[in-house]
C-alpha cells in the first residue's frame, strides 16, 4: 500500500513553490506612460538645484527638500499601486529578473558618468538636460527589459 507522501508529485510542488516566490516580481503592473519622463524631470531638477549651491544656501536646501518630499510621495504611491514593490538589490528574484537588475546597476553607473561628463564639460545648463534625456531613456529601457523578463518567467512557470 502506498502512503500519501509517495503519491505526491514533487516536481509539481517545486514549480508551485517557485511560482509563489516569483509572484511579487511578475505580477508587476506596467508603469503609466508619464513615469519615465517624470523620473527624468526629477533627475534634471535635482541637477538643476545645484545652481543654488553657492548662490543661496537656503534656496538650495529648500529645493532639495521639495525634491526629496516628491520622491518620498512617489515611492509611497508606487508601493500602494504595486502592493509588493520589488527593488533592485533586494529579495531573491527569478534569474531572468536578477539579470535585468544587474543591467539596472550598470545602467545607473553609465548614466552617472554621462551626467558627470556633461556637468564637467558644459556645467549645470548642459548636465540637467543630459540628466533628463539619459534618465528617461534609462527608465524606458529598464521598464521594457523588466516586462520581457517577467514574461519569460511567466512562460517558464506556467
Amino acid at each position: 500500500m502506498l502512503s500519501n507522501v509517495e503519491s505526491i508529485d514533487i516536481a509539481a510542488q517545486l514549480r508551485a513553490a517557485e511560482r509563489g516566490a516569483a509572484a511579487p516580481y511578475i505580477s508587476y503592473p506596467p508603469s503609466p506612460w508619464w513615469y519615465a519622463p517624470a523620473v527624468g524631470a526629477w533627475a534634471a531638477a535635482f541637477i538643476g538645484s545645484f545652481i543654488w549651491w553657492r548662490v543661496n544656501g537656503a534656496m538650495f536646501a529648500a529645493s532639495l527638500a521639495i525634491l526629496i518630499a516628491l520622491e518620498a510621495g512617489f515611492v509611497q504611491w508606487m508601493r500602494r499601486r504595486h502592493g509588493a514593490l520589488p527593488m533592485p538589490g533586494r529579495g531573491s528574484p527569478p534569474s531572468e529578473i536578477a539579470a535585468v537588475w544587474r543591467g539596472y546597476g550598470v545602467g545607473v553607473l553609465i548614466i552617472a558618468i554621462i551626467i558627470a561628463l556633461a556637468w564637467w564639460l558644459g556645467g549645470i545648463a548642459i548636465a540637467a538636460p543630459a540628466a533628463f534625456v539619459s534618465v528617461t531613456l534609462g527608465v524606458i529601457w529598464y521598464e521594457r527589459s523588466y516586462a520581457r523578463a517577467a514574461q519569460q518567467v511567466r512562460e517558464r512557470l506556467p
